[in-house]
């Protein structure tokens, strides 16, 4: 694999947490909890490995230019924006928070922070993949 390859592969990390996130969810719904644990583990498991990725490809390449034009440039950056934020501020404490109050066992707490890790983490995850095929792909 290439260096060049890395932000493919990010992309494809976050999809795949967006995916592991909306099934985590779909079991607790469903009281199915060991299913709920496999898939949250599996989403940070997934998202730490896109951390090292993202981490290892902007230290040896550096940050892309976004060079389109017309309406596109207006879109992306709305995207990016929030995206850059929420992933930059908010991710690591709220998925630690979340995952750590579930170790401990204090599950009421648990699903409080997690309506709000929730939402946050798929939002970063597929607006990745949306920031991905903007500068990438189009």
């Amino acid at each position: 694999m290439s260096l060049h390859d890395l932000p493919t592969l990010n992309a494809s990390l976050n999809a795949t947490s967006a995916v592991l996130l909306v099934m985590g969810y779909a079991f607790v719904r469903n009281r199915r909890i060991k299913a709920h644990r496999a898939c949250m583990t599996a989403a940070s498991v997934v998202s730490l490995l896109f951390l090292i990725c993202y981490v290892v490809y902007h230290e040896k390449v550096g940050f892309t230019r976004f060079t389109g034009e017309g309406w596109i440039r207006p879109v992306y950056f709305a995207i990016l924006i929030p995206h850059t934020i929420l992933a930059a501020v908010a991710m690591v404490p709220l998925v630690l928070t979340t995952l750590l109050l579930a170790v401990r066992g204090r599950f009421a707490r648990h699903r409080r922070v997690a309506r709000w890790t929730l939402p946050v983490w798929l939002f970063v995850s597929v607006t990745g993949v949306l920031v991905y095929w903007i500068l990438y792909r189009l």
